[in-house]
């Protein structure tokens, strides 16, 4: 059974393989593709690859990629989820809205369902999203759900800021 998550405006849902046209589509919108993608359009046969490994990480490990969608239309305006980068023991948050879904809260409180999603439902310790040093407003939406910045490193040439929280869960 795959997680599908909602909050007050938004219903995420695990993306499925008849959506593979609109996460590429996703991926290759240069809004997203610019720091989600350091700007390169993925090739349809890897979307198809994240895709077919997402679903493998919803059998295995319940999480993965999920599209976002508004509740009141179903229009999709995102992509959220947890995933593997840099060769973290534990994956990481990463969310990317397109364009006309920014800057009405869409992605903070994607982000924060999320994170109650890893400490309530996986029972994670902590959460940690990397972000590129001048994506000015996914860093914001790390710092508004409660996340500090605690590192930085050069990635492929490219300034990244590491931000993490801790699980304010008691640990029986």
């Amino acid at each position: 059974m795959t997680p599908i998550l909602e909050t007050q405006r938004l219903q995420l849902k695990p993306v499925l393989e008849e959506e593979l046209n609109i996460l590429h589509n996703i991926f290759a919108d240069p809004y997203i593709r610019r720091y989600l993608c350091d700007d390169k359009i993925l090739a349809l046969q890897q979307v198809e690859e994240m895709l077919s490994e997402s679903q493998k990480l919803f059998n295995e490990k319940k999480f993965g990629l999920w599209l976002i969608r508004t509740k009141d239309n179903q229009e999709v305006i995102g992509v959220t989820g947890l995933w593997y980068f840099f060769e973290e023991e534990q994956p990481q948050l990463v969310y990317a809205l397109l364009p006309q879904a920014t800057k009405k809260g869409y992605a903070t409180e994607t982000a924060t369902r999320i994170l109650e999603y890893c400490f309530d439902e996986l029972g994670y310790q902590y959460l940690v999203a990397s972000c590129d040093r001048p994506n000015l407003e996914s860093c914001k939406v790390a710092e508004r759900i409660g996340m500090k910045e605690v590192e930085e490193r050069i990635v492929n040439g490219n300034p990244l800021l590491f931000f993490r929280i801790e699980s304010n869960r008691a640990t029986s």
